[in-house]
């Protein structure tokens, strides 16, 4: 083994050992970092327990249709499988749970160090894996119990930057191909992205001809590939007319745009505007495909939802948003690394000439892509800050060299330590401005410590109390019903899950509207108990939106026939009982 591999996995070690420790409370009561990752574990759980492959509804969900890809779910099912004959069901699931986010990290810090290696040499590849673990995106992302989709997105988005930097031929870009086939059928929100990479590739054989193998191995491989996956995943549901994953239209959009493509790259064109002019032609007729076949696709994944849900959800949904509606301190976060990297391959590129050269320029031009979709969509901050790092680290690394030839030992320490800094700016900007905001009690918080009320701190109170109540289904909102129904028998009505805009609109619907409203709504669900944990920031939400809505009057003392209180031990979550005929107003205890 090289020493640069060595460094790697020491690395990798120490960034693992780091993310343990510090998870050590969440690790040990599964205090998962997302509801989708609730969801994940139970969508594998289900899997193994038979249900079929190309069925990923969740049943203990009235409203329970899933979009997601069984892609996602194949590393979590081996590990399971793999140890549970030694560690039983429940630990099976624990290990899943930790060595899949930390399989995942080590691929993205190889790919990482492989592609600063190439474009900047061995000293800044070792900086760049230094780095890493001061993203603030990325650590989020492939922590330990982090089983989601988003960090298998970070490394599919890597490798295929590593094949665009490689010296092209038809088998590396059919190998980019299959990255970014896999990239959009895991989520079809890394399709910006892919579409950037491809474009990238397709602009390179616009400069230089001779590129032309790798760009129709790029667009052949993506479209075979994108297609045997979604066969292979949707299995006889492959013609389900979707917005929000890869389906017939899309497939044939990605087909028309590969052909478009080949028939440019094999003509004999020697201008090189005619050129570009073709591509973007055959970019063109690619989307008028989308269009044609599936013109209700134009509003995104998203137009189904009524206004109701779009504001109490949609809206609310941070990672969802633009970087200009994030506080401040998440903001400076996400983007205050690619900011460094663009600015360190600016530098490099500056500095280069040749092959040298053209990498930096191809690595500059994905960067641009990364962070401008990060800049429309908070959620794309990771892969940002991953194709962020060898800018960075030749950054940090003329920084270094100018700190070392500082001869007096102090002002050397503090250069050095600045360098670092100032090449991490999205970790200072979190510890500066995002320790104080997260530390301090919330309003919320603030509201019911002045009143002395109970309220929940975290997901371990609804548990605590959901325990007490026999088996049943729950009205609860919608952010603590994965959660619930993962770690508990009870079943639920909703999840902030798209697909299910009509059962997310009730469940929202009850909690604002006014009693009567909310009494047929969740009468007709058959629910046998309605559940709220005060404080949670959902129901906040409910509570300012509609001061005269159930909640809000729930939460003010004001009691309802159908619904009977149910007294819980240890806990501030408050149940209460549906009661489906009229009865009387219980006496107050």
């Amino acid at each position: 083994m090289t020493s640069f591999w060595r460094g790697v996995i020491v690395a990798w070690m120490m960034a693992a050992v780091l993310l343990l420790i510090l998870g050590i409370p969440d690790i040990a009561e599964r205090i998962l970092p997302d509801p989708d990752d609730s969801m994940r574990l139970l969508q594998v759980r289900d899997w193994l327990g038979g249900q079929s492959w190309w069925d990923v509804t969740q049943y203990r969900l009235a409203g329970g249709a899933m979009h997601w890809s069984r892609l996602v779910d194949l590393p979590i099912a081996a590990v399971i499988l793999a140890t549970r004959p030694l560690l039983g069901a429940s630990g099976a699931e624990l290990a899943a749970l930790i060595l899949v986010p930390l399989l995942t990290l080590f691929a993205a810090i190889a790919l990482v160090a492989v592609i600063s290696r190439r474009v900047a040499g061995h000293e800044a590849a070792g900086l760049a894996v230094l780095l890493f673990p001061l993203s603030v995106p990325l650590m989020h992302q492939l922590r330990p119990l982090r089983i989601d989709h988003h960090g298998w997105q970070v490394v599919a988005a890597l490798a295929a930057l590593h094949l665009l930097l490689a010296r092209p031929s038809w088998r590396g870009g059919a190998l980019m191909g299959l990255c970014l086939a896999v990239l959009v059928t895991i989520s079809l929100e890394g399709l910006p992205i892919a579409i950037g990479v491809a474009g990238i590739a397709a602009a390179a054989w616009a400069l230089e001809p001779w590129r032309r193998g790798a760009l129709l191995g790029l667009v052949w491989a993506m479209a075979v590939s994108a297609g045997l996956l979604h066969l292979a995943t949707h299995g006889a549901r492959y013609q389900a007319p979707m917005c929000d994953a890869i389906t017939p239209a899309w497939l044939a959009a990605i087909a028309v745009g590969a052909l478009g493509a080949t028939l440019v790259a094999v003509s004999p064109l020697n201008n090189l505007f005619a050129r570009v002019a073709l591509l973007a032609l055959a970019g063109t007729a690619a989307l008028a495909t989308l269009l044609t076949l599936a013109p209700e696709c134009v509003g995104g994944p998203f137009a189904q939802l009524d206004p109701l849900t779009r504001a109490y959800w949609f809206q609310k949904v941070d990672e969802g948003l633009p970087i200009w509606r994030q506080e401040l301190y998440i903001a400076l976060g996400g983007i205050g690394l690619p900011i460094v990297g663009l600015i360190g391959g600016a530098i490099a590129w500056r500095r280069s000439a040749g092959t040298e050269r053209t990498g930096w320029s191809i690595l500059l031009a994905a960067q641009s892509v990364a962070t401008l979709i990060a800049v429309a969509v908070m959620r794309a901050d990771a892969t940002a800050n991953a194709f962020a790092l060898p800018g960075a680290a030749f950054a940090l690394l003329l920084m270094l060299r100018r700190a070392r030839a500082i001869r007096r030992i102090g002002p050397r320490v503090a250069a050095t330590l600045g360098a670092f800094l100032i090449a991490s700016p999205g970790l200072a900007a979190n510890a500066l401005l995002g320790l104080p905001q997260t530390t301090l009690p919330d309003a919320a918080t603030r509201r019911y410590l002045n009143t002395g009320r109970a309220f929940c701190r975290d997901i371990r109170d609804a548990r605590v109390g959901v325990r007490q109540l026999p088996a049943a289904r729950l009205f609860s909102p919608l952010d603590i019903a994965p959660d619930l129904i993962a770690n508990t028998p009870h079943r639920a009505i909703a999840s902030g899950h798209h697909r299910n805009h009509r059962e997310m609109r009730d469940v929202i619907l009850a909690f604002t509207g006014d009693p009567a409203t909310a009494r047929s709504i969740v009468t007709r669900y058959r629910a046998d108990y309605l559940i709220a944990c005060p404080g949670q920031q959902e129901l906040e939400l409910y509570r300012t939106g509609a001061p005269q809505g159930l909640w809000a009057r729930l939460e003010r003392g004001e009691r309802f026939a159908w619904l009977r209180p149910v007294a819980l031990r240890g806990t501030p979550l408050r149940a209460w009982r549906v009661v489906l005929a009229d009865a009387p107003l219980p006496a107050a205890p």
